[in-house]
């Protein structure tokens, strides 16, 4: 089992940042990939950013790319997304996932039925 808890969203105005953390528990945090999705209201639920076991290789949506930074601390079980630059169309609730049944330590997985464990998510406004 692992436990993902979501922080640091809140209201911001368009061109600002805010930096969201996940923290986990229950499994060894460095022997999975981790992932950021969004969610509008209406909307499919799609993919931001993932990072892999090390940290090593990240990969965006070209919505965000340029904008948006995942990380991870290993030491601190916790996976962040800067986020810079924030648009009113970035406005969602914002979820982190656990890949942890992929075997490999390099690749990470963009599709969320990929991903076995999720947050509550946090939300994020950006006003115009």
């Amino acid at each position: 089992q692992v436990q993902l808890v979501e922080s640091g969203g809140g209201l911001v105005q368009s061109g600002g940042s805010l930096r969201l953390s996940c923290a986990a528990s229950g499994r060894t945090f460095s022997r999975y990939a981790m992932g950021w999705f969004r969610q509008a209201p209406g909307k499919e639920r799609e993919f931001v950013a993932a990072i892999n076991w090390s940290g090593g290789r990240t990969y965006y949506a070209d919505s965000v790319k340029g904008r948006f930074t995942i990380s991870r601390d290993n030491a601190k079980n916790t996976v962040y997304l800067q986020m810079n630059s924030l648009k009113p169309e970035d406005t969602a609730v914002y979820y982190c996932a656990a890949d942890t049944t992929s075997r490999s330590p390099v690749l990470v997985t963009t599709t969320p039925g990929e991903y076995d464990y999720w947050g509550q998510g946090t939300q994020v406004t950006v006003s115009s």
